[in-house]
């Protein structure tokens, strides 16, 4: 039996297909993958894992709300926070790449991961999203942390 909390958050991101039904046949019996156009309920900002990990921990604190979904594609090492939609949205730095409308995403099913993507924190169905402003702040202070801590070397 799906966890109803799951089941809310295939209908939520599969309402992002053309066609929601096509959509979750193919999670559960295909390969687990559908793109879906971003720009209509939600945009993903997507950056270079270590930022992104290190972001989402500063997210994690009990004076924010918890933070909305996050994927993560663990072959080209990004993750994707799932924002309002902002067509206009300017986000600039170095790796930061904005899905808006006229984009696709690659997302797995809420419940389990697919190829190399995988749920941070899957979505909720309650629409729940990063808020900008937040996830700006976030990924300010990560960004000055890697900065301190300088550059890692590639394993």
């Amino acid at each position: 039996m799906m966890n109803p909390m799951w089941m809310q958050g295939v209908e939520w991101l599969a309402a992002a297909a053309a066609n929601p039904r096509a959509c979750k046949w193919e999670w559960d019996h295909g390969e687990g993958v559908a793109l879906l156009e971003a720009g209509r309920f939600w945009d993903v900002l997507s950056v270079p894992d270590r930022l992104g990990l290190l972001t989402l921990d500063l997210l994690w604190r009990p004076s924010l709300p918890v933070p909305g979904p996050t994927l993560v594609d663990t072959v080209v090492r990004r993750v994707g926070f799932f924002l309002p939609p902002d067509p206009s949205g300017q986000w600039v730095g170095a790796g930061l790449r904005y899905a808006t409308k006229g984009s696709w995403v690659a997302v797995p099913p809420p419940y389990r991961s697919a190829r190399s993507l995988e749920w941070l924190i899957p979505p909720d169905g309650t629409g729940s999203l990063h808020g900008p402003g937040t996830l700006e702040m976030a990924l300010r202070q990560a960004n000055g942390t890697l900065a301190v801590l300088g550059p890692q070397a590639d394993r």
